[in-house]
């Protein structure tokens, strides 16, 4: 490995925090949906934990596993696959019953035009899964998006605003969360709706987009003036632990960095590096789309890695050529249209 990659390798291993909560949760795990962005480094860092107690758990994850190679890496680091179409629903049905859920599956990036099939993943497939795995723990991957824009100055919406989602992706997304919420009261079954945005790999979020902007000498909107961001790795850290906090009725929590970031000030660091003058477009507006995250930094503490060495970390990924992931986070969109 480079110099670069072993830093970022050592950045993604398991804290000591996370090696014991591990160790107070009783069954195995299931991904569902471990194919997309986060899946793969997720199920990894679970299995590293795992390992590192001492554990005879199995990490089993789940997709239809149609990207060349994601089976094997994923085996090869220890994690086992089923291939699963989960809107099919006796492919959902065959899945084996496991303790601790971490439900990652659903649709954002060219829901335009695909509304149907939008809620469907998003609303529908929700309430058939909390039906399936009643007697488990389950973590339910979510989305800022739920809630409205507020005032920059408000310091971000907490779990306690009321969800007013902007779109149909938004709504969707709402639906998603309603219907666990549903199952969670009937059963009873202990449930954390996770509340993410935006989470930043070298290879995709949203320092990834400002940066390729500012190097590339393109425009940058910034009527969405400001945005939270936070390390893909402490958001794993974050969503592995939460199961320790599932509770009926479920409960709610915000994940992100501790910072109201403003765009105009990362793109203007993002310059120095590459020796570029940022170019801007619009006006940065009143309002934007922020989570107030406190509640998550008193369960796990703050983030490890801070957002200038984020800045830093994507910018060198970029000079070094590293490899990237085609799936703008859309951040700057103020319709609700992905």
């Amino acid at each position: 490995m480079t110099q670069l990659e072993q830093l970022v390798d050592s950045l993604l291993q398991p804290s000591e925090a996370l090696i014991a909560d591990v160790t107070k949760l009783d069954g195995d795990f299931l991904i569902l949906g471990i194919g997309g962005k986060v899946g793969p480094s997720l199920a990894k860092l679970l299995k590293q934990a795992i390992d590192r107690a001492g554990l005879k758990k199995r990490v089993i994850g789940v997709s239809r596993l149609t990207e060349p190679g994601l089976k094997e890496e994923l085996e090869s680091n220890g994690v086992e696959t089923i291939a699963a179409d989960l809107l099919n629903d006796a492919d959902l049905q065959s899945l084996p019953d496991v303790k601790n859920v971490l439900y990652l599956a659903g649709t954002k990036f060219g829901t335009t035009g695909k509304e149907a099939f939008t809620w469907a993943m998003n609303a529908y497939l929700p309430g058939r899964v909390a039906e399936k795995y009643k007697n488990s723990r389950i973590v339910v991957y979510s989305t800022g998006n739920v809630y409205p824009l507020t005032p920059v100055f408000a310091g971000g919406a907490d779990e306690n605003v009321a969800p007013s989602p902007v779109g149909e992706y938004g709504q969707s997304c709402l639906g998603r969360e309603r219907m666990f919420q549903h199952f969670s009261n009937q059963y009873q079954t202990p449930v954390l709706i996770y509340r993410l945005n935006y989470a930043n790999d070298l290879r995709y979020g949203v320092l990834l987009e400002i940066a390729k902007a500012v190097r590339e000498e393109r425009e940058l909107d910034l009527r969405m003036g400001h945005v939270n961001v936070i390390w893909q790795g402490d958001a794993n850290e974050y969503a592995i632990r939460s199961l320790l906090h599932a509770s009926a009725p479920a409960k709610f929590l915000n994940i992100t960095g501790p910072e109201t970031a403003s765009v105009r000030w990362i793109a203007s660091e993002f310059g120095k590096i590459f020796g570029k003058q940022p170019r801007f477009v619009g006006e940065e507006q009143s309002t934007a789309l922020l989570s107030n995250a406190a509640e998550s930094f008193r369960l796990f503490g703050y983030p490890k890695v801070p957002l200038l060495q984020m800045i830093r970390l994507t910018a060198a990924w970029m000079e070094e050529g590293g490899k990237t992931i085609s799936k703008d986070t859309h951040f700057q969109e103020r319709e609700g249209k992905f």
